[in-house]
């Protein structure tokens, strides 16, 4: 099994009682790291329940706990003596929350559960497991984390994470970030040999996130409606979000427009990034700019309507997102920087960066009061310029 950056904080809190709650996408790996820490448990008073299986989800809609517990005895469970819980995909069953509070309270028991949306975990366990829980997000791989999975073996890969463009790493691993820009970082994706193959699981999770996550977590049942919406937010990758002529391209009410871009950040499927200002009250009324979580989705549902700027754009927003606290900014005028990181540094993403990108972006980051700026680039240096860091290295 390849060892994700996340499993070592996961590992460290399965010795503590608070819930572990694990969030993030259908298909990220959340299931593989909820059997790994289950395989870390050394006593056998231990289980794991996929909440996609109908049996139980009608088990836990059952409303005596007593009778759940009596059942999930037979399922080997021994409540007298400490034991763990796994659960998968818990937003299945409303009832969970209520139910794994009051075997914590009642029983040495720790759960670890999984779930494909904060839309409805966040809200459900905050209202029910205040103080009893710890959540972890989970996303698709990084670029390291990549590399791990397509068996490249770099000594101390570590000390390459987000140092300068070097010529060395950017020949070894060149072809292989054109393939993570293309295909994004899903596990099974990542595993599958052809592109065939790749483009195909990339559409499946498409399918089965509209058909099964969206409809499953709201009452929204027009699946014609949604992939129409996501293809044409995937033509605006990169953009502000205009929700007006959202609407009227659609055809779809711009409330509803508004509503479905919020469920759709909160299960994982998009990243809002909002602009740059010490003044909260611009910053709620200026737009958004929108990514996708994966460039490998972006690329299916995008075609050729998403320019390759864009793709990488957004490759290392995902990339970032990771790592910082995201904002834009854009002056009136329409000058902007591409991404503020953690309201100190200033980046810009170009293909091809040059000379002049540099200089531009230091005079704009100047006047922010910017001390730290740089460019993140695509390709190999353009007229000898290496003063920027290549994508490969934003790990």
């Amino acid at each position: 099994m390849i060892l994700r950056r996340i499993y070592t904080e996961l590992e460290a809190h399965l010795k503590k009682k608070q819930v572990t709650v694990i969030l993030g996408m259908r298909r990220v790996g959340k299931s593989t790291a909820l059997r790994y820490l289950l395989s870390k448990v050394k006593h056998s008073n231990k289980i794991y329940l996929d909440c996609e299986k109908i049996e139980l989800q009608s088990l836990f809609n059952t409303p005596s706990y007593d009778s759940i517990i009596a059942e999930l005895e037979l399922y080997g469970i021994n409540f007298k003596k400490p034991a763990v819980i796994g659960l998968d995909e818990i937003q299945l069953v409303k009832n969970l929350p209520s139910f794994i509070k009051y075997v914590y309270d009642t029983y040495q028991v720790k759960f670890i559960v999984t779930g494909s949306s904060s839309y409805y975990l966040k809200n459900q366990f905050t209202e029910s497991l205040a103080g009893r829980k710890l959540i972890y997000e989970m996303f698709p791989l990084s670029f390291d984390e990549f590399l791990q999975f397509k068996k490249i073996e770099i000594p101390s890969m570590a000390k390459y994470s987000q140092i300068d463009y070097q010529t060395a790493w950017y020949n070894k691993t060149k072809l292989l970030y054109a393939e993570y820009i293309k295909f994004g970082g899903f596990p099974e994706v990542v595993l599958q040999k052809s592109v065939k193959d790749k483009t195909e699981l990339l559409w499946d999770i498409v399918n089965s996130y509209i058909d099964m996550d969206v409809k499953l977590l709201s009452d929204y049942s027009l699946s014609k409606d949604l992939f129409a919406l996501v293809k044409l937010l995937a033509a605006r990758v990169g953009s502000k979000l205009d929700f007006s002529k959202l609407s009227s391209v659609a055809g779809i009410d711009r409330r509803k427009i508004s509503d479905y871009i919020y469920l759709f950040e909160n299960t994982y499927f998009i990243h809002l990034v909002k602009p740059y200002t010490k003044n909260i009250d611009k910053e709620i009324s200026q737009q958004p700019k929108i990514y996708f979580a994966d460039t490998g989705l972006l690329n299916v549902l995008g075609g050729e309507q998403v320019s390759s700027g864009q793709v990488f754009e957004n490759t290392v927003a995902v990339q970032l997102h990771k790592l910082y606290r995201l904002n834009y900014y854009q002056k009136k005028n329409g000058q902007e920087i591409d991404f503020i990181l953690n309201e100190k540094t200033a980046v810009e993403v170009k293909e091809t960066p040059i000379l002049t990108d540099k200089a531009t972006l230091g005079r704009r980051a100047l006047e922010l009061g910017f001390k730290r700026h740089f460019l993140i680039g695509r390709q190999a240096p353009a007229g000898g310029f290496t003063d920027f860091k290549w994508g490969g290295n934003m790990f």
